[in-house]
């Protein structure tokens, strides 16, 4: 921060200072409701789910993680390499179709592909019928497994991997690349020993983003039957009614979740020892021909083949053949609910976002660092984990208030917080606060210490100088904050799954009702509508990188 900004570091009104915090502890409160309410629970259901399921838990949710990070690592280092240190036909189309699988919650890829490759499916249906097999005649890989769950997590999280790595290879000078052919190594040794060792921190931030994408998520390892903490989470809170168990296993996976955003925030913190070089020239790309070219091609190809264009023509496949018509009243009221909760989320989230951005800014020092600090926590904790920590203090204060109300004035207030939308709002914004904080302290950037001291000294105050300096420049970043936390919203399962009020259920809550049922037909159209919305903040950025 500038000097200027510096010496006036109380210039920021109370408001300001008091909204930020207040923002910082409500992040905190469902991380320390959870551990309290572990810790108060007694011993005995942790002792039981270690008897029972935990080692499974741990052991899946673990094995989910190791082949995640191995799928996401070679797809998106070599696709970022292939579409940024060569060239080949296509690649300029690939720079922006790779990063489309993004658009897609992988649990609709894998509705999808449990349409495709299932016994029932298109796939193990034609092969019985060339072959003459009969049902048991032959073997076929099972895409409801582990295994299934992590081809599908791969295929929609490796465009973390390849948009970090591809922005590192641009910025590394090509002198060291060149340096090393011409001492005689080959461009694949050259790639080893030399461009991916300089890269190593933005790829190891982006495989670190999507293994806490991987143990968030819940919809893919429910709808397969794999058994994590994630689904442990919600069976305990639903189906065994024990709430006790649901935090202390929301509280192992909050560590684990905690644990990774530590390592990703030295990540981070590192993630510039690549720069020293960059005034110098860029190395020229290498021209594949024959066999590489076609290679690259197939190598580039694939990811999009696989987590784009093959469940869009299922979903479509399954869609037009459905029952489910998106115009009758009752999709309207699905449409409705994930439009509201969605747009109600994405506001109340940028407002957070302005104020604690603005606050580090007009108030630099250990106090706003540590706010932004705690309210960045959020991206790393599973909305499971925040649904329950929510729950357990808000429940509670809602029987308090209820048998205050009824002892008092014989009037029951029911679940005055609980069963309200504002609750689950409240969810989605610690969730995804730090998406929102990112976007706006990007475009902060353009913001010149100097504006602020021009705005200062014309007599306007801080608050003037938000409203009229910084909002109007910032309008870029904050309309993208804005669309992709209303598109994490729209996608969200498993908060939603567990906080929503009666009867008021989202396209992401309709689409796993059905494929629960095996209504995968029906469950193509709201995954349709949820990928077509998906696909916005997508195609920002693929115009940025098309800029690029």
């Amino acid at each position: 921060m500038s000097s200027i900004i510096s010496k006036t570091p109380r210039a920021a009104p109370r408001l300001l200072s008091w909204g930020a915090l207040v923002v910082a502890g409500l992040c905190l409160l469902p991380m320390l409701a959870v551990l309290i309410a572990a810790l108060t629970g007694g011993t005995d259901t942790i002792a039981h789910l270690a008897d029972s399921v935990l080692g499974r838990y741990a052991a899946n949710t673990g094995l989910l993680v190791i082949l995640v990070s191995l799928g996401t690592f070679a797809i998106g280092v070599g696709s970022a390499w292939l579409v940024t240190m060569t060239r080949f036909p296509g690649v300029r189309l690939f720079e922006i179709a790779l990063v489309l699988p993004l658009a897609f919650p992988a649990y609709v890829l894998a509705y999808a592909y449990t349409h495709v490759l299932d016994h029932p499916g298109i796939v193990q249906t034609s092969l019985r019928h060339m072959m003459g097999w009969g049902p048991r005649d032959y073997w076929f890989p099972d895409i409801r497994s582990l295994g299934g769950a992590a081809v599908m997590l791969v295929l929609v999280l490796y465009p973390y991997v390849y948009l970090l790595a591809r922005a590192s290879f641009l910025q590394q000078s090509g002198s060291t690349f060149m340096a090393a052919r011409a001492l005689g190594s080959r461009p694949l040794v050259a790639f080893w020993r030399v461009s991916l060792p300089l890269a190593r921190p933005a790829i190891a931030a982006g495989v670190l983003l999507a293994v806490m994408e991987t143990i968030a998520d819940f919809g893919t390892v429910a709808y397969f039957g794999v058994q994590t903490f994630a689904t442990g989470i919600y069976t305990s809170w639903f189906s065994l009614g024990d709430r006790t168990g649901a935090a202390q296993l929301a509280l192992c996976l909050l560590t684990f979740a905690l644990l990774l955003a530590v390592l990703e925030r030295k990540q981070r913190g590192q993630a510039k020892y690549h720069d020293s070089s960059q005034g110098q020239k860029q190395h020229p790309p290498i021209e594949l021909a024959g066999w590489q070219a076609a290679a690259a091609l197939i190598l580039c190809g694939l990811p999009v083949l696989l987590g784009a264009v093959i469940p869009v023509i299922s979903l479509l496949s399954l869609g037009i053949g459905s029952e489910q018509d998106l115009f009758s009243p009752r999709y309207i009221g699905f449409v409705r609910h994930s439009l509201t909760l969605a747009g109600l989320a994405a506001g109340l989230t940028l407002v957070a976002a302005i104020l604690l951005g603005y606050f580090q800014r007009m108030q630099p020092g250990r106090l706003a660092s540590g706010a932004n600090y705690v309210a960045r926590m959020g991206y790393a904790v599973p909305g499971g984990v925040i649904a329950v920590g929510l729950l357990v203090p808000f429940a509670a204060f809602d029987n308090a208030l209820d048998a205050w109300m009824r002892a008092t004035f014989d009037v029951s207030t029911g679940l005055f917080i609980t069963g309200s939308i504002w609750l689950l709002v409240f969810a989605y914004m610690v969730r995804f606060l730090a998406a929102a904080l990112g976007a706006y302290e990007g475009g902060q950037a353009r913001v010149h210490a100097n504006m602020d001291a021009a705005s200062r000294s014309l007599g306007k105050g801080p608050m003037a100088t938000l409203r009229r300096v910084h909002l109007p420049i910032l309008t870029p970043s904050l309309l993208t904050a804005l669309l992709i936390v209303f598109v994490d919203v729209m996608k969200e399962l498993p908060a939603t799954l567990i906080m929503r009020p009666f009867n008021f259920d989202t396209l992401a809550v309709q689409a796993y009702r059905l494929a629960s049922d095996e209504r995968l037909d029906g469950a193509a159209v709201p995954s349709l509508v949820i990928v077509a919305v998906g696909l916005l903040p997508v195609i920002l950025i693929c115009r940025q990188v098309g800029r690029r």
